[in-house]
């Protein structure tokens, strides 16, 4: 008989590598952002490539603290670098506790857990965002097969919620040839 070594640890392990993964993607647009451009428009209505980092902390902090965890003093954006990695090994480290990814709670789609939030929402947000902020300052990101595959099945999954105030602009057209990327980005109302 077969047993499964697939355990809770194993499971907050790999929620934890996984969100390490997304938040590595994010960090290293952001240390790619020269330091002239953070205040420059994405293509987010009204909001810098600064303010798109300061999103991306803020939304994830408010969800840590709206179950209970604490994720210390919000770090100080004036320097958007030292602001997300601060911001990703704080969550790094909630998510070692593997009862943190697997606490459940009734969320806006049905019931579910802080881990597949995580992931399906926030992890969602760190590779739009991404592109977002490269955007602003005129770098050239590419996302990955499987963070593609993310973005696509969290799309689907959020249905017209996707298009709510404050979450993406309606879906632009694109040429019939377009790549996956730039049809996933049009999608979600950005102009590739």
């Amino acid at each position: 008989m077969t047993t499964s070594s697939h355990t809770a640890q194993d499971s907050g392990t790999d929620l934890g590598a996984r969100y390490r993964q997304l938040a590595d993607g994010f960090a290293a647009v952001v240390a790619s952002v020269p330091a002239d451009a953070w205040s420059a428009d994405s293509p987010c209505d009204g909001w810098t490539a600064r303010d798109v980092v300061a999103h991306v902390i803020d939304t994830q902090r408010q969800f840590f603290d709206g179950h209970g965890i604490d994720l210390g003093a919000r770090p100080d954006l004036d320097d958007p670098v030292t602001a997300w990695q601060t911001h990703a090994d704080r969550v790094s480290e909630a998510l070692t506790d593997p009862a943190v990814g697997d606490r459940s709670f009734d969320g806006h789609f049905g019931p579910t857990t802080i881990g597949e939030t995580l992931m399906r929402f926030y992890g969602f947000d760190m590779v739009a965002h991404r592109w977002d902020v490269g955007s602003a300052a005129g770098l050239d990101v590419r996302f990955s097969d499987d963070e593609m595959t993310l973005m696509e099945t969290a799309a689907a999954g959020f249905g017209p919620a996707l298009y709510g105030d404050g979450v993406c602009k309606p879906g632009v057209e694109v040429a019939p040839d377009a790549d996956r990327q730039t049809r996933l980005l049009a999608t979600l109302g950005r102009q590739a």
